[in-house]
């Protein structure tokens, strides 16, 4: 069964972080979130990331956001970065988007750790038919709920 292993810079970053275990849950994907600092800690970034068998990571980071890109510096699966709002949060956005070439990361917005989850969703369900449905199926409700407001609004 395919896995997401969230790593977050700073426990301060959880909030953000559930709202991707939220969403991976709704999916019914196995995830596990830790945290691990690309500067305080180092050594724990790359032991997990090696030791795990996660298929897509998500790394949740503000300020520097370095952890993003530490996390793809030891793995080939793919990494989506988080970037979290603070003072500036340019910053962060920055320190994620503007990876060297060769090791990519995808990014979200700010604070999105929902949408870090959807897309590991739609990177996994490449592989997995019954996955896309179920994201196909999680789309066209957006869809629905969009025409509904919409006929709310109208009335």
């Amino acid at each position: 069964m395919a896995s997401v292993l969230i790593i977050l810079g700073s426990k301060s970053d959880a909030e953000v972080g559930q709202r991707a275990m939220d969403v991976l849950d709704r999916f019914g994907v196995r995830a596990e979130m830790v945290v691990a600092s690309a500067h305080r800690t180092p050594d724990r970034v790359k032991l997990l990331v090696e030791r795990s068998g996660a298929d897509v990571f998500i790394a949740v980071a503000g300020l520097a956001a370095a952890l993003p890109g530490a996390v793809a510096s030891f793995t080939c699966r793919p990494v989506i970065g988080v970037p979290v709002s603070g003072k500036l949060g340019l910053d962060s956005i920055l320190s994620i988007v503007q990876m060297p070439p060769g090791v990519p990361v995808a990014c979200v917005g700010l604070d999105r750790g929902d949408n870090a989850a959807l897309l590991a969703v739609s990177m996994l369900s490449i592989g997995d038919g019954k996955l896309a449905e179920s994201l196909s199926s999680y789309r066209r409700e957006m869809a629905e709920k969009v025409e509904r407001d919409s006929n709310e609004v109208q009335a």
